[in-house]
């Protein structure tokens, strides 16, 4: 086992002595805190994992939480795997049982008109041509080829210590894309699509909301909706052709496997033990010394690793305890989390308007925009509200239903998991609350989907959703964002993985790189760790 069992755990807790001593202790069994535990471990360190939940896994874990449908598993947070790096995943020697969805995209209408992106490049172009124009198609296809350079350019920058923007497209960036790069971290995601000369502005919406606004408190003209873009642009996973895929058995396979390489690295894993404040070395200003955890004990460590989110971060160790610089920039970053993310049992498959036979659309991401040439001001429109605590009329959403790809997640009664991912929502709702709404919009937001596949809502067996609120609670994430700060920081702008406290370091999602699965905040954390401990990682 990676970790204990609770009555394992029970009587080792009676035996542990009031204080421990660890080389490292590392907060949070997120992705990212598990990455950076094994390379540590490696290292020939001696490395405890703290983590609040019963379970490892964060934001990353699958979960059984239909009443209605037991069995039925979920990846109730993050739910598709993409931005790892190959060569992370190298580094890190497991193997990811990841599926490559083919098709990946569909784009239904309320009409005939419909688009499949997948690996059949000849009926993705015959689509189209026939649903769309030339104009749509081309500029697809200029756009997927920008990125694929991108791709290739800045891959590497993953797995360092990150410069600013300016810095690296003059390092990494070929010089025909520097200022194309520049512009799409510096600018809007909008300002990008208007370099190409689409006709249809449901198409130039779906590029938009699927990567320029996932997580993000930013809206279409809002400069960091490009950087967004960029970094939901990142796929290199071996055989994604630069997509998204599935994980068999949810996305609770990523920790388990990465927990089960830390243990087998020497790390120690506790669960349910939460942190509840760093201490600092009385002698020795400005150096951490450990960890006191829920139990009272203390857990000595001259470095303490946190996976937990930046103002957790600082609520652990004492905002006075910072340079108000560091404050500052801390404040800077907060924001609200405005997705709300609704878990579905299905007891059968919804069929669409558009395309009532099965051609693969229900494995993809499917995207639900509003109908009309007006998409574009409707997103505007329905970001607007939100941003003034009202829940929108019609936000965008992104639609899964991962069961039909992978089988092994349904139930003996073969029920099928969904989940919509809907951008954007208030945090705090104005003058009402979401105790008395959620009910009311969940089923408003299943009413959309049955314009686009009729009786859709009459197939729903049970919901699980995950407003802003829950998704603080359930998860841990402050004001629930799932990025732990906006990825539009990038690069440089975004924290540091050390902090002004000597032996206290971040790899929270909210460092270098961006928020998401990507793994990469752990492994950079760790190295910088080892570059300050001395310690060669140069074999690891």
């Amino acid at each position: 086992m990676a970790w204990q069992k609770d009555t394992e755990k029970k009587d080792y807790m009676r035996l542990k002595p009031e204080t421990e001593t660890y080389d490292v202790v590392i907060v949070g069994a997120g992705h990212n805190g598990l990455v950076s535990s094994i390379f540590l471990g490696r290292a020939g360190l001696k490395v405890l994992v703290l983590e609040d939940k019963d379970v490892v896994g964060g934001c990353v874990k699958t979960e059984f939480p239909f009443r209605k449908a037991p069995g039925l598993a979920a990846s109730t947070g993050a739910y598709l795997l993409g931005l790892m790096p190959p060569e992370l995943v190298a580094k890190l020697g497991i193997d990811l049982p990841y599926i490559r969805r083919d098709p990946h995209w569909f784009v239904p209408t309320t009409g005939k008109g419909y688009l499949l992106f997948g690996s059949n490049k000849e009926e993705t172009k015959r689509q189209f041509l026939e649903h769309f124009s030339k104009e749509d198609y081309e500029s697809s296809q200029q756009i997927e080829h920008e990125l694929e350079m991108l791709r290739d350019d800045l891959g590497k920058t993953w797995l360092m210590e990150p410069l600013s923007v300016e810095e690296t497209a003059e390092k990494f960036v070929r010089p025909a894309l520097r200022q194309i790069f520049i512009d799409l971290c510096r600018k809007s995601v909008g300002h990008y699509l208007e370099r190409f000369p689409f006709k249809s502005n449901l198409l130039k919406a779906m590029y938009a909301v699927t990567d320029g606004f996932s997580g993000l408190s930013e809206g279409w003209d809002d400069v960091g909706t490009g950087m967004n873009f960029l970094i939901h642009n990142m796929c290199r996973l071996p055989g994604s052709d630069g997509t998204w895929m599935i994980m068999k058995g949810g996305m609770g396979e990523v920790t388990k496997r990465l927990a089960d390489a830390a243990v087998a690295a020497g790390v120690r894993i506790e669960t349910g033990r939460a942190v509840t404040k760093l201490i600092l070395d009385e002698n020795k200003k400005g150096h951490i010394k450990g960890a006191v955890t829920q139990d009272g004990r203390t857990v000595l460590a001259k470095t303490v690793v946190v996976n937990a989110d930046p103002f957790r971060m600082r609520d652990l160790v004492g905002r006075a305890n910072l340079p108000l610089e560091y404050n500052a920039r801390l404040d800077n970053y907060r924001r609200d989390g405005m997705t709300l993310k609704v878990n579905i049992a299905f007891k059968k498959l919804p069929t669409f308007s558009c395309l009532p036979v099965d051609k693969g659309q229900f494995g993809t991401t499917t995207h639900i925009l509003p109908p009309g040439d007006d998409v574009i001001e409707q997103i505007k429109k329905s970001y607007q509200q939100a941003k003034e605590g009202i829940l929108p009329d019609f936000p965008t959403i992104e639609w899964y239903i991962h069961s039909t790809v992978d089988p092994t997640i349904q139930n003996k009664a073969g029920h099928h998991n969904a989940a919509l991912f809907v951008q954007w929502v208030p945090y705090e709702l104005k003058g009402t609350t979401w105790e008395k709404e959620e009910e009311r919009y969940v089923k408003h937001l299943l009413k959309i989907l049955d314009r686009f596949a009729p009786g859709c809502s009459d197939l729903v067996l049970d919901t699980f959703a995950l407003t802003p609120p829950k998704l603080e609670q359930h998860f841990g994430i402050t004001r629930g964002h799932i990025h732990h700060i906006d990825n539009g920081f990038g690069f440089a702008d975004r924290l540091p993985y050390n902090t002004p406290i000597n032996g206290l370091y971040s790899c929270s999602a909210g460092t270098h790189p961006a928020g998401s699965v990507i793994g990469c905040a752990g492994h950079n954390a760790a190295m910088r760790v080892l570059k300050d401990l001395g310690i060669p990682s140069s074999k690891l």
